[in-house]
């Protein structure tokens, strides 16, 4: 172990606020000579040999060679921290996580991370920025891709699991990496859906919603923690005193390391609370902000802003302990390297297995008319559109996973159907400017003369992730016009669907027999598709989030509030007057949340609470019986939900209390149970209080607005 207090004691304030700079990889090479951006910037050799911390890295060798030379360089022999996003696997692809999500499965999220923690450890990396728990409302926004989805309760179980497969028991293990939460805070509120976009909201909201799972990450140890790009009630997150003191520090007691966004710092210029880099220098880092990512403004200004007393020098030195005690624990000053070894354990069996189950589990069957599953006697499979032969459902932000490494559909099933006629064709693009028809005959054809046909639509990959917002969630292009065409000559058709995030289903819905989402499902996509298109698997995913009628419907979510004129007249389609719905489009969503088929049937049989009342020191066991009354084993997310049926302040209609996933063999019946105590019924009122109120609560299993079996219990003694 380094001494840290001595090691700080020798460095000057230079080299203190080198270690507060992270710059991308771009700026290190591996020869003498400096080129590139590092060039550009006017950085001498000795100012690179200060910097604490790299973005990226190309591979297991060239993060050696440029840790051997910056400690050849550094006169402390203090060494890089190399950080990057590994979003949803590093060589070895799981689903984007929105998909992932949808397994409602914590520990399946936790072995996909370990396995991805492995690969990116022996690829050099020391610390990944996620995972990304932004709550997502609006499908609009690109990042939905990275996000749980809308509920606080699901995205908060993920992202602990993911921290803590990240991190590990020890994080000088070889096979561990340090974990950075993002995005502080309510990045996924942007106005219109649109990033970066500003962020309006009450502070209640924002308690009571979207906090909860950064302090859950939080809660589990996270080592690191990102800003936000945006504004939220005027000021960028960034410099937000509400969040980053009061919130993150103060009541939260965090005291890891908190770093920027890529540029964020600058942008304090573009947003107009700074008036140059030395101001925003100045008012990030007196905001908590220890690291600036990519940016000049703590390079250039910092050490004058010490040495003019400005900021205090012990300030900086906090900070920078912070830093070199993360370094610390990750074991880099006995071993710079950490667990760099190249290609070691990338895409081994087991992870391509861990991969596999993974797309498996996170599929979401959406509508099936008895069609899935396909016969696997079938002769002659057509596999049309878009996605049929394409390895880019690895999806985007997949780290260092390679397309052609990935198992696409036509693979796939070839794969499992050895002895089947397998045809293809694509017939259309998928993007919003691909309108070009013409392919329709080729598959149109092949369709007519198959046994069974896969129809392989969705987004472009990259219609998904950073700066991609989108105002339509349609189908891009001729894609729906495609799907009718297709099933119109064959009926024995299952819509499969590639997506990054929720889309407006209702131009093929009737037209479609089936419909099963795998997002973006990774590496082994195609295989995780053939075994469940042909029974080989039986899907279990349930949304993560609502898929609208129309766009005009978002933001969309389940946990709303109730309004004084609610939308009561059922079916949901027909107009109300004087009623908070639309007057073309029904309240509710296509499909809701939590909301998934299955190819066998579930009968929830009883749901029994061991007490109606419950004190501030009790607890009530609500005891859920499940059984499976079809005839193939299958797995169900069994869904409690709670409301708050009179409290101070509006509460909404349904909220997601607690869930687990169980294992049923055909005939098999389980009990669930869970645990209801008075700190769980906490809210947010008016006055942002953190309180809980005596009074009636409502219990339901089911899914989002379709309550299976209902119950309920008094709170007799609230805090």
């Amino acid at each position: 172990m380094r001494d840290l207090s001595a090691l700080l004691a020798q460095m000057t304030i230079e080299e203190k606020v080198g270690q507060l700079m992270l710059l991308s990889v771009n700026f290190f090479g591996t020869d003498t000579e400096l080129t590139g951006p590092a060039q550009e910037w006017g950085l001498s050799p000795e100012e690179l040999s200060r910097v604490g911390g790299c973005l990226g890295g190309k591979d297991a060798d060239t993060v050696r060679k440029i840790q051997e030379k910056h400690l050849a360089s550094d006169r402390n022999k203090i060494p890089l921290m190399f950080m990057n996003d590994v979003i949803h696997g590093f060589r070895t692809i799981y689903p984007i996580n929105l998909g992932l999500s949808c397994s409602f499965d914590p520990e399946l999220v936790g072995e996909c991370t370990r396995m991805s923690a492995k690969e990116a450890a022996a690829g050099g990396v020391h610390l990944s920025f996620a995972p990304m728990i932004d709550l997502a409302r609006d499908a609009r926004w690109g990042r939905v891709m990275e996000s749980s989805g809308e509920d606080k309760i699901l995205a908060s179980a993920l992202g602990a699991a993911q921290v803590k497969a990240y991190q590990g028991e020890d994080l000088t293990s070889s096979e561990h990496i340090a974990a950075c939460v993002k995005h502080f805070a309510a990045y996924g509120a942007g106005e219109s859906g649109r990033d970066y976009n500003t962020v309006d909201m009450s502070e209640r909201t924002l308690r009571e919603f979207y906090l909860p799972a950064y302090k859950a990450c939080i809660d589990a140890g996270v080592k690191m923690l990102m800003t936000a790009f945006n504004s939220l009630n005027g000021l960028p997150a960034t410099v937000n005193p509400l969040l980053m003191k009061q919130i993150l520090r103060e009541e939260w007691g965090y005291d890891g390391v908190v770093v920027s966004d890529w540029g964020a710092i600058y942008e304090l210029t573009v947003h107009g609370v700074a008036g140059d880099l030395r101001d925003a220098a100045r008012l990030a880092f007196d905001n908590g902000c220890h690291i600036d990512m990519c940016s000049k403004a703590y390079y250039q200004n910092l050490s004058r802003l010490v040495r003019e007393g400005v900021i205090p020098e012990s300030d900086l030195d906090d900070a920078v302990m912070k830093i070199l005690t993360l370094k610390d624990e990750l074991g880099l000053f006995e071993n710079p390297y950490h667990g760099a070894d190249v290609e070691k354990g990338y895409l081994s069996p087991e992870h391509r297995a861990i991969a596999r189950r993974a797309a498996t589990e996170s599929a979401v069957l959406l509508k099936n008319d008895g069609t899935l599953p396909f016969s696997k006697d079938v002769r002659r499979v057509a596999i049309v559109g878009p996605f049929a032969d394409d390895h880019g459902i690895i999806g985007v932000w997949a780290s260092k996973g390679k397309k052609e490494e990935s198992v696409t559909v036509a693979e796939g099933v070839r794969a499992l159907l050895p002895n089947a006629e397998i045809v293809t064709a694509r017939g259309c693009g998928n993007t919003h400017t691909d309108t070009d028809e013409s392919g329709f005959a080729e598959a149109i054809e092949l369709a007519r003369g198959a046994d069974a046909v896969i129809i392989c639509v969705g987004e472009h990959a990259h219609y998904g992730g950073e700066a991609n917002s989108r105002t339509s969630l349609d189908l891009p292009g001729v894609q729906a016009e495609f799907v009718k065409a297709i099933t119109a000559v064959n009926g024995n058709s299952a819509v499969l669907l590639f997506n990054t995030r929720p889309l407006s289903l209702v131009n093929i819905y009737d037209a479609s027999p089936a419909i099963l989402d795998m997002f973006f499902p990774g590496t082994e996509g195609g295989n995780a598709a053939a075994e469940l298109l042909f029974g080989e698997a039986n899907p279990s995913g349930k949304l993560s989030m609502s898929f609208p009628k129309s766009v005009g419907q978002c933001p969309i979510y389940y946990n709303r509030m109730l309004s004084g004129r609610p939308k009561v007249s059922l079916p949901d389609e027909e107009y109300q007057a004087f009623s908070n719905g639309y007057i073309d489009c029904g309240s509710r969503p296509l499909f809701f949340f939590g909301e998934g088929l299955s190819y066998t049937s579930f009968e929830y049989k009883s749901m029994e609470l061991d007490s109606h009342e419950l004190d501030a020191s009790g607890k009530i066991r609500v005891s859920v019986t499940v059984k499976n009354t079809g005839d193939r084993a299958g797995k169900e997310v069994v869904q409690l939900y709670i409301r708050d049926i009179v409290s101070s302040t509006i509460r909404p209609v349904q909220e997601l209390f607690d869930f687990c996933k169980i294992s049923l063999e055909a005939g098999e019946e389980k009990t669930v149970v869970f645990e209801i105590t008075e700190p769980r019924l906490r809210f947010w009122d008016a006055q942002c209080r953190h309180i809980s109120e005596p009074g009636e609560f409502s219990l339901f299993v089911g899914y989002a607005d379709h309550p299976i079996i209902s119950d309920s219990f008094r709170l007799v003694e609230g805090k």
